[in-house]
């Protein structure tokens, strides 16, 4: 019993000190100023719920608030498809032991390791209208058409954003995926070629089930991923999340509003704290709703 709780404090404490210093202790922190008027310098004003009234009610920022949480939904379930799916993919082709795919998973997880920045300003070239690869492939194939100012473009800067962010961050998911695969014991997909069972009913009704543990985490950590998310944005559109507030999303709304990116407007640490008080919010209330359902779904 002294061993263990000798242990616990080697191993668990450090780790409880750091994230009380840095992440809880801030988010206390945050929380609290949301109740007050404050520049980021001299004295603060307490205004209760004023902030929240002002973000919910008051033009422009009632506007931008519920333009920047559509985009972040939309954010999200672009995510969802293009990278999570396609993670499904590459796991499943990995998962036969071909040739190579050993070098394969490398491949795939390096752009994880790769800067935001870097990331951003590669995707920002490939999509460039003028002497892009991307638009230079295409019409080079006759699909001109299809070329089009990627980033420029209110209807595709957002997924073009996406695109270029699940490609960075498909290894993770990814390898989760091939982990959850390679759990399945062969017994059960060899019974069930002894029965006859089909390729695409071996997926939906043996595979997917299976790794169902798998999706739920993968889900959960793109869900607060992507409500948190705010350096990808950053990198390829600015602080303004262009063009015409598109690619806007709570993290680029909250960085404009809190340190005075908004034109001729000078920094508002309190509304910006009442922003993210409300991304936390979200995050919190959205993990706890996908737990409930999951634990129904295991429980049934």
């Amino acid at each position: 019993m002294k061993r263990s709780k000798t242990s616990f404090a080697v191993f668990v404490l450090p780790a409880f000190v750091i994230y009380t210093i840095f992440m809880l202790l801030p988010l206390i922190s945050s929380l609290g100023l949301s109740l007050f008027s404050w520049t980021g310098y001299g004295e603060k004003e307490f205004v209760g719920l004023s902030n929240f009234s002002r973000l919910f009610t008051e033009n422009p920022f009632n506007v931008r608030f519920f333009n920047s949480l559509f985009n972040n939904m939309k954010f999200f379930i672009y995510t969802i498809i293009l990278q999570n799916v396609a993670a499904l993919v590459i796991a499943l082709l990995l998962n036969k032991e071909l040739t190579g795919s050993k070098f394969f998973r490398t491949v795939y997880f390096i752009p994880t390791t790769i800067s935001v920045v870097i990331v951003g300003f590669l995707w920002t070239l490939i999509y460039n209208p003028l002497w892009g690869p991307l638009n230079y492939v295409l019409k080079s194939v006759g699909l001109e058409f299809l070329a089009k100012p990627w980033l420029g473009d209110p209807k595709f800067a957002l997924l073009s954003i996406a695109v270029a962010n699940a490609w960075q961050y498909v290894g993770i998911p990814m390898m989760l995926f091939l982990a959850g695969l390679q759990s399945i014991s062969q017994d059960i997909y060899e019974a069930s070629d002894i029965d006859g069972v089909s390729s695409w009913q071996k997926f939906f009704y043996i595979t997917l089930p299976l790794i169902s543990p798998v999706i739920f985490i993968i889900t959960t950590l793109t869900f607060v991923g992507n409500f948190s998310a705010f350096e990808i944005i950053y990198a390829m559109e600015g602080t303004l999340a262009g063009p015409n507030y598109s690619t806007d999303i709570l993290g680029t709304f909250f960085y404009r509003t809190s340190f005075g990116q908004r034109a001729g407007a000078p920094p508002d640490m309190g509304l910006g704290a009442a922003i993210a008080s409300c991304m936390f919010a979200i995050i919190g209330l959205g993990v706890i709703l996908w737990f409930n359902l999951y634990g129904k779904r295991e429980n049934y």
